[in-house]
C-alpha cells in the first residue's frame, strides 16, 4: 500500500474500531494518542496499528509534532480523526495515489457530518474542503484550533468523502469539547484582531486562504452569532435537514457566542478591567 494513516485519539474506545475498519486497506496505521485512560491503546494494538503517544497542548503544535517526528513507512499520509470514516471511493483513490503522478503534494477531501442519524447537508456548510492527504515534508499547521494547513506545493482534490460523527460521544461531550475549542479560538482571534483583515483573501482561489480570510472578516461583524444562526438556517437552508439541522444551527450559534464572550473577556483583562 502506498499511504500511511494517521489517527488522532483521546479516549476513543467507542469510535476507534469503526475508524480502523475503514482504513484496514493500509499496512501502516499510526494511532497518535494523547495518553488515553480507556481501552483506546489496547484496541489500536489489537488491530495491528502502531501507537505513538504525546500530551495534547493545542491542535497545530500536536499535528506539527506528528508530521515532523513520526516515522511513516510511506511517502503519503492520510490524516483521519477517530470519529470519522473513510468511504469506499476515498479508499480507492488513496490506494492509487502513488501511481497518479499528477505533481500534487497534498489533497483536499470533503466531509459529511452526521447528527441524529442524518447527514447535515445544508446546516454544516457542505461542501467544505479540508486538507487531509499530504507528504509530511510539504505541510505545516497554524492556529491553536481549527488549524490552517500551510502547504509547500500544488494542492489537488479527491472525490471521496470522510464520514464524520461529531456527536458520537453525546451532547455533553460536544459541549465540553467546544468549551475548550472556544478558549483556543478566542486566543487566536484576539491575536488576529491586531492584523488588518485581508479582503482580497475572500476572493482567493485557494480554499484554505479563502476560509481564513472569511473568518477574519466575519469575526468583525456585529451580532455575529445571530447572523450565523440566520445564515445557516435560512441562507444555507439548514431547516431542510429537519430537527437535526434546526438543532445544529442553534448549537453552532451558541458556540460562536461562547467565542465572542471569551474574546471580550480577554480584551478586558488586557486593559485591567473587571471581568
Amino acid at each position: 500500500m502506498s499511504v500511511s494513516v494517521l489517527i488522532l485519539t483521546l479516549n476513543e474506545e467507542a469510535n476507534l474500531p469503526g475508524c480502523l475498519e475503514s482504513v484496514a486497506w493500509s499496512d501502516d496505521v499510526v494511532v497518535f494518542d494523547s495518553f488515553s485512560t480507556d481501552r483506546t491503546v489496547e484496541i489500536a494494538k489489537a488491530a495491528g496499528a502502531r501507537v505513538v503517544q504525546r500530551r495534547f497542548d493545542n491542535w497545530s503544535a500536536h499535528q506539527n509534532w506528528a508530521v515532523e517526528n513520526i516515522g511513516f513507512r510511506h511517502s503519503w499520509v492520510f490524516y483521519i480523526d477517530a470519529d470519522e470514516r473513510c468511504d469506499a471511493t476515498l479508499a480507492s483513490e488513496l490506494q492509487a495515489l502513488e501511481t497518479s503522478g499528477d505533481g500534487h503534494c497534498t489533497y483536499r477531501v470533503r466531509r459529511k457530518d452526521h447528527f441524529m442519524g442524518r447527514w447535515l447537508k445544508h446546516a454544516q456548510l457542505y461542501p467544505t474542503w479540508i486538507t487531509r492527504v499530504f507528504r509530511p515534508e510539504k505541510i505545516r499547521y497554524a492556529r491553536l484550533v481549527n488549524p490552517v494547513a500551510r502547504v509547500d506545493g500544488q494542492v489537488g482534490t479527491l472525490s471521496g468523502h470522510l464520514i464524520h460523527y461529531p456527536f458520537s460521544h453525546g451532547i455533553r461531550h460536544w459541549y465540553a469539547r467546544h468549551n475548550d475549542y472556544s478558549d483556543m479560538e478566542a486566543i487566536d482571534l484576539a491575536r488576529e484582531a491586531s492584523e488588518q483583515a485581508r479582503i482580497s483573501g475572500v476572493f482567493s482561489r485557494d480554499a484554505t486562504e479563502r476560509r481564513r480570510a472569511l473568518k477574519q472578516v466575519a469575526y468583525r461583524v456585529p451580532c455575529r452569532p445571530l447572523l450565523m444562526y440566520l445564515y445557516l438556517l435560512l441562507v444555507r437552508r439548514g431547516f431542510l435537514d429537519g430537527v437535526p439541522g434546526l438543532t445544529y444551527c442553534r448549537l453552532r450559534a451558541m458556540y460562536e457566542y461562547m467565542i465572542d464572550l471569551k474574546v471580550r473577556e480577554l480584551r478586558r483583562r488586557e486593559k485591567g478591567l473587571p471581568v
